[in-house]
């Protein structure tokens, strides 16, 4: 007993030293960001305050904070949409074995084992030679998808094979179309699965900086905007905006679940009044 004791409290620790090492650096920067006027980008602390917050919000010396923060979130809707729809329907193509399904497959996700600055470094040529501009909205769109998609597509494969085909053959049993069947009987029960898919093509897209380095052309998204402040910003206003970015990061999360908890009480609310029909 005793011995099980100590292995609890070891795990413990390790498990606490495991958080602190993946939350200290957001926790940190949380709290330089409420320095005062006189503040720094280190400790000890110079009063506590607003001030950067405020700061932040008004037009700023260096850089496009605004701008490349509306590019990012324009580019994580336009993956987040193209991630979900081209995950579904590649969930259904791959549900029957064709020609060639096990080679198509790796070739999906094989992007996921390459080196992104290579990733972004080939799209950028292509995009070259091809005579396109090179634009966050295009070749920066592209070398993302081939980030969002894998994990997308994962899932969806992860959906598709455990799903119970019977309640589509119930469906067209019924009558149902192969459209009515989709939209009213299978798209309900993989719905929450779906917004797995479309947090993850979010998420990935709006913090993504490797794959958007060499793509994004003129104008930067917020993470190279982040990194290029770096170099040129002295104030804890960049760790204001760190803060608020985060802020937002956990908002977007907080905004799936809450669709995911709407989706199951009303299904569980469907359920119920099914039941009392019967």
């Amino acid at each position: 007993m005793e011995k099980r004791s100590r292995s609890f409290y070891l795990l413990s620790a390790f498990f606490g030293l495991f958080v602190l090492f993946l939350y200290g650096p957001i926790l940190t920067i949380g709290i330089l960001s409420f320095q005062g006027p006189e503040g720094g980008l280190t400790f000890p602390m110079r009063g506590a305050s607003l001030y950067w917050f405020y700061d932040l919000f008004e037009e700023q010396a260096v850089g496009d904070i605004w701008g490349s923060f509306r590019r990012s979130l324009a580019l994580g809707l336009m993956v987040m949409v193209t991630t979900v729809v081209v995950s579904v329907l590649g969930g259904l193509a791959f549900r029957k074995k064709f020609a060639g399904s096990s080679l198509l497959f790796y070739l999906c996700i094989a992007s996921l084992v390459i080196p992104s600055i290579l990733i972004s470094l080939g799209v950028g040529l292509i995009f070259n030679q091809i005579g396109l501009p090179v634009h966050w909205a295009s070749s920066g769109f592209g070398s993302q998808l081939t980030w969002t998609l894998p994990f997308g597509l994962l899932i969806m494969f992860a959906v598709f094979n455990r799903f119970d085909k019977s309640y589509e053959e119930a469906a067209r049993d019924q009558g149902a179309t192969a459209w009515q069947t989709f939209a009213h009987v299978v798209l309900p029960i993989i719905a929450p699965s779906l917004i797995g898919v479309a947090l993850f093509g979010f998420t990935l897209s709006y913090d993504e900086f490797a794959r958007t380095l060499l793509t994004a052309g003129s104008y930067n998204t917020l993470p190279l905007e982040i990194f290029g402040m770096t170099t040129n910003v002295t104030t804890p206003v960049i760790f204001a905006l760190g803060t608020l970015t985060t802020v937002f990061s956990f908002c977007i999360i907080g905004v799936f679940f809450l669709a995911v908890w709407l989706f199951s009480r009303r299904k569980d609310h469907s359920s119920d009044a099914g039941q009392g029909m019967v």
